[in-house]
């Protein structure tokens, strides 16, 4: 790493690809990690839109910690495993989180032996050491101290696309202890660094750099998440199905797959994908078109030679069943759906279609013509194995109540 700094300008928020800003590949920031070597993690631009100097916990050193003091200038943490954390009886900071984006923080720590006022570059590293040392017991760390640590959900990005579940899972692909040291990347005016300054600030420093979304989908590929549970015919108002259920192993949900006909060869299948919406699936509300969609995806699914309905049992949108009457009662209030959502947090869309598009690969299917009315929402199932070959647009009439938009596009 280069050890000047770089006058990176006032922050810019913009919609970035790979291409546009020299993303490294998630194997080339997996080799990174193993050697020791600290890479950039870039987060969502629907959340914290920052990016972390990342290096695994395994592999700290004095020098990593100064050179994330000094050039990163954030908060230095280290994220952690439930297991490990519990093992060091290292609580949660607080007992009710209210942060922004639900971010782990626990009891700050230091080590005991080893260190001076804690706060030194190479007293944090010793922390850090301390605390991936199996020999180390819970009363060998003072609490409080200069280093943060922050519990990783179980899952890793899969189930929070966060810098804290990022460091752990690379450290883990890595082949490490599950575990990393994090920093928050700052303009030198004190603003945040997006991603046309990290660029530039990787380039400085030959840093790899990879987002948080590709990790998801390096994940998602390399992983095996889906288990199939049990399969049977199924008669319906529609015409028969085979009903195939999916458990995902991550978030245990049961996914269903209704299929239609022989997958065959898996070329140019059409295929369907709704996620749940119980008001809507099951009671008919009015104020959103999911059960009307579902509906009719059943029978447009029944008179294809060979298709399949991909039912996602997970909140359309983000939006659980508690929000989706909150949104009502808004509503109800006299807000906008838009307004209404944003007034309970939920974002444009949070729907994983990696799960679906192992379920589609486990049935067999290749090649899809898909049943959307949106179909930029799929473009990234090619990472996945699988193609579209065509996009079918899918229409359904809407009703005279306001509507939550809930459909699954």
């Amino acid at each position: 790493m280069k050890s000047r700094s770089v006058g990176r300008k006032g922050s810019l928020k913009v919609a970035h690809r790979s291409e546009d800003y020299g993303f490294s590949s998630v194997e080339d920031a997996v080799a990174a990690i193993c050697s020791g070597k600290m890479i950039i993690v870039v987060d969502d631009e629907d959340r914290e839109n920052e990016g972390d100097l990342t290096i695994a916990a395994d592999k700290i050193t004095a020098e990593a910690i100064n050179f994330m003091a000094r050039y990163g200038r954030g908060l230095i943490c280290m994220p952690m495993t439930v297991e490990r954390l519990d093992e060091l009886d290292i609580p949660l900071m607080v007992s009710q989180n209210t942060a922004r984006f639900d971010t782990a923080f626990c009891v700050s720590i230091e080590a005991k032996e080893s260190t001076s006022t804690g706060i030194s570059a190479g007293d944090r590293a010793a922390t850090v050491r301390a605390a991936m040392d199996p020999e180390t017991r819970p009363a060998d760390l003072a609490r409080p101290g200069h280093m943060f640590p922050l519990r990783a959900r179980l899952g890793g990005v899969l189930v929070r696309a966060g810098q804290t579940e990022a460091a752990v899972d690379l450290a883990r692909i890595a082949g490490l202890n599950p575990a990393g040291v994090i920093c928050e990347i700052m303009n030198d005016d004190g603003t945040m660094s997006r991603v046309p300054e990290l660029a530039e600030f990787a380039g400085l420093h030959n840093l790899p750099m990879i987002t948080i979304a590709e990790l998801i989908k390096y994940r998602m590929g390399t992983e095996r998440l889906v288990k199939r549970l049990a399969s049977a015919k199924l008669p319906t108002d529609f015409g028969e199905f085979h009903v195939v259920a999916y458990k995902n192993v991550i978030g245990n949900e049961t996914h269903v797959a209704m299929v239609r006909g022989e997958i065959g060869d898996g070329q140019g299948v059409v295929v369907r994908v709704h996620s749940r919406c119980l008001t809507g699936d099951v009671f008919h509300s009015r104020r959103c078109p999911c059960g009307r969609q579902l509906q009719a995806s059943l029978a447009r699914v029944a008179q294809e030679p060979r298709a399949v309905l991909l039912y996602l049992n997970q909140d359309s949108q983000g939006m659980t069943l508690a929000n989706q009457i909150l949104a009502y009662e808004l509503q109800d209030q006299g807000l906008g759906s838009v307004e209404a959502n944003e007034r309970i947090g939920v974002t444009p869309d949070q729907r994983d279609y990696g799960i679906g598009a192992q379920i589609l690969r486990d049935l067999g299917v290749r090649s899809m013509r898909i049943l959307t009315n949106n179909p930029r929402k799929f473009v990234g199932l090619e990472g996945y194995g699988l193609s579209i070959v065509e996009s079918i647009p899918f229409t359904v009439g809407s009703t005279t109540d306001s509507a939550v938009n809930l459909g699954s596009g």
